[in-house]
């Protein structure tokens, strides 16, 4: 069995590493990837645009993973329709 401690992902350029099994952000890291403050997004999950989880014992805002990166692959899509690129999402 191999070590937590040592079991890290590094997700793409974003220089955040994270526990392989930790599937929840903290709002810090979550706006530390979008390249946003942590205001930034509270008043997104007010607004709905991006909607926080809670977590059960202090009621902080958390993000999961999935959610963080399916978002920033919205924004990406988003900027090249609007300059008209296209990108190779395959996984060939």
């Amino acid at each position: 069995m191999s070590d937590p401690c040592h079991d890290y992902v590094v997700l793409r350029q974003y220089d955040v590493n994270l526990p392989m099994e930790r599937k929840y952000l903290p709002i810090k890291e979550a706006a530390k990837m979008l390249g946003v403050t942590p205001l930034t997004l509270r008043n997104w999950d007010k607004r709905g645009i991006l909607t926080a989880y809670r977590n059960p014992v202090n009621n902080y805002r958390v993000y999961r993973l999935d959610q963080i990166e399916l978002f920033l692959r919205k924004i990406e899509n988003s900027k090249n329709r609007r300059m008209g690129r296209k990108i190779d999402i395959s996984m060939t």
